[in-house]
């Protein structure tokens, strides 16, 4: 595990501890405490493991958890299903390779310009590298530069996204991040991340917030209320699909809701 993965696992585990008091689990009440959350030792103590173990974990040091320590740490916890494996990943996935940007195979490009509904496909880093001309007449993918064209830079950072996302898009943006940060955290040390993780700080003053938070969502379908400066207002059911030729691509597709 690298020392930015050991970190980042650290990290979450800090914030898991800190967001769970001690009647949800289930202790009793005791003396008043300094800091929220459990103290590492409860956690230890519930997890059946010794706190100076637990307390490497937290500071990103070097130990090598079992994945029974992990679901152990996971029911400690109380950490639901999406958490409980992001933790797993975090403590257990293989080295991998440099980041690359993806290509799109010919034939999925050809397959979305011809969609009649908005469709776009994005890359492990969220950036957006086919689109059709529907999904363009509302996002304008193409008046982009390319290094601007990432679903991530685009919420976040550009102050027309945020108007079309009207007063939802704080709500939108949040959980953009919280899907992104599952991801983040296994690439934390590859460079492309690093940058994008300097811009999106730069470019969104609650950005911040929301990844000290260390909040972890899932992929999911779901609705958008868009406000178009041309269109007007735009109910959009999304979901998005893995494709075959390679797994880091995904395939996002708008239907009229």
């Amino acid at each position: 595990m690298s020392d930015e993965r050991r970190n980042q696992l650290g990290d979450f585990l800090r914030s898991r501890r800190e967001r769970l008091s001690p009647a949800v689990a289930g202790l009793p009440p005791g003396r008043r405490r300094r800091t929220p959350g459990l103290r590492r030792e409860e956690v230890a103590e519930r997890a059946g493991i010794g706190v100076d173990w637990y307390i490497r974990l937290e500071q990103g040091r070097a130990v090598s958890p079992s994945t029974t320590t992990i679901d152990a740490l996971a029911r400690a916890l109380h950490l639901g299903k999406i958490e409980h494996a992001h933790l797993r990943a975090l403590a257990h996935n293989a080295g991998r390779r440099a980041f690359h940007r993806e290509t799109v195979p010919e034939a999925l490009h050809r397959m979305v310009r011809h969609l009649a509904q908005p469709a776009y496909v994005t890359g492990r880093r969220w950036d957006v590298l086919a689109w059709n001309q529907a999904a363009d007449d509302i996002f304008a993918f193409s008046r982009l530069p390319e290094a601007d064209r990432n679903t991530l830079i685009c919420i976040l950072t550009k102050p027309a996204t945020r108007r079309l996302f009207g007063t939802g898009w704080s709500q939108e943006a949040r959980r953009m991040v919280a899907q992104f940060r599952a991801t983040h955290d296994l690439w934390a040390d590859d460079p492309a991340f690093v940058d994008l993780l300097a811009r999106l700080r730069r470019g969104c003053p609650e950005f911040a917030g929301w990844w000290k938070a260390h909040d972890i969502g899932g992929v999911a379908a779901g609705r958008k209320l868009l406000k178009h400066p041309k269109k007007g207002m735009l109910r959009l059911e999304h979901a998005s699909f893995q494709s075959n030729d390679d797994p880091a691509l995904k395939l996002v597709i708008y239907t009229p809701a």
